[in-house]
């Protein structure tokens, strides 16, 4: 799954200027989610990268100037490929559409990886900014574009983006898979939107 979603993200510029490899790019992030699950972000190194992908050092600095910018930019764009709009024609739909994403990625190596950075976030707080703009800024504006679509139809009233149901839309899953661990699978996901979220959502009209 990693490689098939890896090779969905488009080509970008470097940070030097010199245009990516996208292949090369592919390897790279496969071998950062891979090794962020087996030794987490504190031990985890440049040098590491380098082999675990079978490139050069030069290879990864010319693409990312530190560990932090490496690690947020490719858990950032594994996630993106989750986070595709599904515009189903009805909230529901689209809602079902978007949280089974969320437990599908919680499942994967994608998941494994983000969920090594919560320790190190604790004790480095430039890590965790970059965190909140990148991956959980991914999450957000897929659910904020669903709640304007909803809206557009007429299914919610305005006001939803940041508000406690909103909130309420993704709280009791990450508490399942950071704090107790419980699992977190498409059946749990349809209870949770069924019993919480769309009773709360449907009531801001």
């Amino acid at each position: 799954m990693t490689s098939a979603v890896l090779a969905d993200q488009p080509p970008r510029a470097g940070r030097g200027g010199r245009p990516r490899d996208p292949s090369r790019d592919d390897v790279i992030r496969a071998a950062i989610l891979r090794l962020l699950g087996e030794v987490g972000y504190g031990a985890l190194t440049m040098d590491a990268v380098a082999a675990e992908a079978g490139v050069g050092k030069a290879t990864i600095y010319r693409r990312w100037r530190t560990k932090q910018d490496l690690v947020v930019d490719t858990v950032s764009e594994v996630n993106r490929a989750w986070t595709v709009a599904a515009d189903t024609g009805s909230l529901e739909g689209d809602l079902r559409s978007l949280v089974h994403r969320m437990v599908e990625m919680m499942a994967s190596p994608v998941g494994a990886a983000t969920r090594s950075l919560l320790a190190a976030m604790q004790h480095e707080p430039a890590l965790a900014e970059a965190f909140r703009e990148g991956p959980l800024a991914v999450w957000r504006r897929a659910y904020d574009e669903t709640w304007a679509r909803a809206q557009a139809r007429g299914e919610v009233g305005p006001g939803l983006p940041g508000s406690i149901p909103a909130e309420a839309s993704t709280a009791l899953f990450v508490q399942r898979w950071l704090v107790t661990r419980e699992p977190v699978d498409a059946a749990y996901a349809d209870a949770v939107l069924e019993t919480v979220v769309l009773p709360l959502v449907q009531g801001r009209r």
